[in-house]
């Protein structure tokens, strides 16, 4: 018999051998409730947490189910340590539970565990939000009700919000059966089970949460879906003003709506309709201390938001979603991965994780392109390697980004993938500029006025522009379905989220049925490589793996064996 693949050992770290024929069913075992936090060639490294727990057990998995999956690829047997890690945390989530108060008058914070009641009245920071005793329990203050679950949450012992929403103004809302180009449309069965999990059997238990689904796989689409479940007026909080648009179009285009029912909110318009569109950075936009935007919005009786991109949320908006409660609330994104760590807060004050669905799996059902993730390591030239060398260490990562001897592979790779639609990706913006200088291609930066964005965003789609250079603008909410190539140039350092996000702009399905291909290039023995490797983590989570090739030894950009292409002057707007 094949030794099994898995270590679980008692600081709950989880040991997995890579090279195991048994690696993948077990990754995919793992995925729902352990984080990987390392992927050396061998041996991937996960990583048990009272976060991942809860949200596990909020999605439908329980102690059970967590333990009978290690048991089931574990060499040796479960330490007790980590059994009654996941028993003891995969419970106390629901074992306090906020509802309405049952003579009518507020919210009421109550368990079947009078002792652990009275603990929370005596921690520090919960007592605030509780009020008088209301056996068994404490009558909460509505205006509380967000404030109070974050504290609970830091404190252990995450409620289960039970107390109902307001159902909003009505809204009569309809999913078309065929799209404006008369093209049949119908939500794909994931994205009816996200939106059933959401709703859930329509009881006042359910009605905010998040729903995980990669880039491609029709977030949108699954927003669409609750509001019509829903049948309120909506507000829908984006990244930015071509998420917005975007927003719109596919409302117009799927929906019943007309353009009279949505308004946009933005720096340049203010109309508030039954549909309202608008952006983080708007929303918490301060004038003179005061939240302006959010206050006009607030007045409004939504009966659903949902904030796309809900790993990206802003702080203040944290700050401002604690006053949200009363409201449904669907946060939708790639991956609950946030490097400031405030998961916690999304878990909290958006919701638990609903439903999410294994990359791998929605390739393999045909519903995102299959895609290939390439490292391709550069030396760095000597004299670029002296100014490393004496470099202070913050200013190291960036003269590793900018290695100039990136643009010999990114010619290579241009040549190779000539006749795709590629984007190139940077963080960079005067590296950025080089690369536009070289190969002559358009670049879109956060300087491109929105019209111009709009302009060559529609040109690359329609393949008059083969390649396009994008600063992180483009990291998100940007829909370029027939872009099948991505060479990532520059990077926020660690970032997981920015790594699955740009694999995301290559993951939509092809008209041709056609694979994609992710290539990062980074400098050779640098921070930067050291950085790659977490960025790559998420990604390797999900069954990606990333094939590593080596440039030249000369760090000189490479001669090119085959055609370099470059780009008229009239592509250089």
């Amino acid at each position: 018999m094949d030794r099994l693949p898995l270590i679980v050992q008692s600081d709950r770290t989880l040991l997995l051998e890579v090279d195991n024929p048994l690696f993948d069913e077990a990754r995919d075992s793992l995925v729902g409730f352990a984080e990987l936090v390392k992927s050396p060639e061998h041996v991937h490294t996960y990583r048990i947490s009272s976060l991942s727990l809860w949200n596990a057990v909020a999605s439908g998995l329980t102690p059970t189910d967590m333990l009978s999956r290690l048991s089931r690829y574990a060499q040796y047997p479960i330490p007790h340590e980590v059994a009654a890690f996941i028993d003891d945390q995969g419970r106390r989530y629901g074992k306090l539970r906020l509802e309405l108060a049952p003579d009518g008058h507020g919210l009421w914070l109550t368990g079947p565990d009078s002792l652990l009641l009275t603990q929370m009245k005596n921690h520090k920071a919960v007592e605030p939000f509780l009020g008088e005793i209301l056996e068994p329990g404490y009558r909460i203050d509505p205006s509380h009700r967000g404030l109070l679950k974050q504290a609970l949450a830091k404190a252990g012992w995450p409620a289960d919000d039970r107390a109902g929403y307001t159902p909003g103004l009505p809204l009569s809302l309809q999913l078309k059966d065929r799209d404006r180009r008369g093209r049949p449309f119908q939500l794909r069965a994931y994205q009816h089970d996200a939106v059933r999990t959401f709703w859930g059997d329509g009881s006042v238990d359910r009605g905010s949460g998040v729903i995980v689904l990669p880039c491609g796989a029709g977030k949108t689409l699954v927003g669409l879906g609750a509001m019509q479940k829903v049948q309120a007026h909506t507000l829908i909080l984006t990244t930015s003003l071509a998420s917005l648009h975007q927003w719109r179009d596919e409302l117009l285009d799927k929906t019943s709506l007309s353009a009279q029912d949505i308004g946009e909110y933005s720096a340049r318009t203010k109309s508030v309709k039954p549909v309202t569109l608008t952006t983080y950075q708007l929303l918490s936009h301060r004038l003179k201390g005061e939240y302006v935007h959010f206050n006009q919005l607030d007045s409004h009786d939504w009966g659903l938001i949902i904030y796309d991109e809900v790993h990206l949320l802003p702080a203040p908006v944290f700050r401002l979603t604690a006053s949200l409660q009363a409201r449904r609330r669907l946060g939708l994104t790639a991956t609950l991965i946030r490097e400031d760590g405030r998961a916690d807060d999304v878990f909290s004050l958006i919701g638990p994780k609903r439903f999410d669905m294994a990359w791998k799996d929605l390739e393999q059902q045909g519903w995102i392109a299959q895609a290939s993730c390439r490292e391709i390591r550069v030396s760095l030239p000597d004299s670029w390697r002296e100014r490393y060398a004496t470099a202070e260490d913050t200013d190291r990562a960036r003269i590793a980004a900018s290695n100039p001897a990136k643009i010999g592979t990114i010619q290579e790779l241009l040549a190779e993938h000539e006749g795709d639609h590629i984007l190139i990706i940077g963080q960079y913006l005067d590296q950025l500029e080089e690369i536009r200088k070289r190969l002559r291609a358009p670049i879109i930066t956060g300087q491109t006025p929105p019209p111009e964005r709009e302009k060559l965003y529609q040109r690359f789609r329609e393949g008059d522009i083969p390649v396009l250079i994008v600063s992180k603008v483009a990291n998100f909410a940007i829909d370029l379905p027939d872009a099948n190539v991505a060479i990532q140039v520059s990077g926020a350092f660690g970032s997981r989220q920015e790594e699955a996000q740009r694999l995301g702009r290559i993951l939509r399905p092809k008209s041709n049925g056609g694979s994609a291909t992710f290539y990062t290039i980074v400098s050779e023995d640098t921070k930067e490589q050291d950085f790659a490797q977490k960025r790559q983590l998420f990604l390797c989570e999900q069954g990606y793996r990333y094939d590593i090739a080596h440039a030249d030894e000369t760090g000189s950009p490479r001669e090119v064996s085959r055609q370099v292409i470059q780009f008229p002057g009239g592509y250089d707007l």
